[in-house]
């Protein structure tokens, strides 16, 4: 049986290539039509509208993956015909409602102090302090190029709610990261159990699993690959 393909949606501050761990293990595990989207996280219409994009050139079905603020982008984009499955890594699954930002409210993260705006709107997180918000389960000098290379988003994109959410109507799974400095891991877990996911699993790691954990992530995008073929 042909597997699905994979489309790999970033968060903030950081872009396509923060897959490219996951990538390499998912191609070992014979997943040969992979994607990553490189969002530009101006708005969340502006991201799910570069999703859908990829996501409506593919023939057959997909499973959408989202990590941090791509979590809020699959939710939103999701409810395409041709998407099989949803997994959220360290993701927000925002309800219908919700935004990022709101949900960032409930439960402020350890790092939020790190996180400052500039005068063009746009949020980074301290270069500087990166490493030990964002990955501090990565090496020293992969924190350092995260750092260097992270996108930051429009301030305002925490706002943008979501309209109808994919996690409703399309099966899940969800990674929750313990270590989590970047979305609560209490967020995390609320809102992985009101979505009644297939599977969630628990990783002692930080934000960024999706390279400090590669196997285990791309072990569960193949255990809801396999679940909906």
């Amino acid at each position: 049986m042909s597997k699905p393909a994979v489309v790999l949606v970033h968060g903030f501050w950081g872009g396509a290539a923060h897959w490219a761990k996951a990538i390499v293990e998912l191609k070992r595990l014979g997943y040969n039509d992979l994607h990553a989207v490189e969002n530009p996280l101006t708005s969340l219409a502006d991201d799910v509208e570069r999703t859908r994009k990829m996501v409506a050139q593919i023939n057959g079905p997909v499973v959408l993956v989202g990590h941090s603020y791509g979590g809020a982008v699959i939710t939103e984009a999701g409810n395409l015909p041709n998407v099989a499955a949803l997994v959220y890594i360290a993701a927000f699954a925002p309800d219908a409602g919700e935004s990022p930002g709101g949900i960032t409210q409930q439960h402020p993260p350890a790092a939020v102090a790190n996180i400052a705006p500039d005068s063009d709107g746009f949020l980074w997180v301290i270069p500087d302090k990166f490493h030990e918000s964002f990955c501090q389960d990565l090496t020293a000098d992969e924190g350092l190029v995260m750092a260097v290379t992270q996108k930051a988003p429009l301030g305002s994109t925490f706002g943008d709610n979501i309209s109808d959410p994919a996690w409703k109507h399309k099966p899940c799974w969800y990674q929750i990261s313990s270590q989590d400095r970047m979305i609560a891991p209490e967020n995390q877990q609320r809102m992985s159990a009101r979505m009644n996911p297939r599977k969630t699993i628990t990783l002692e790691s930080s934000h960024a699993s999706l390279a400090s954990r590669p196997a285990e992530v791309a072990a569960l995008i193949d255990e809801a690959a396999k679940t909906t073929a």
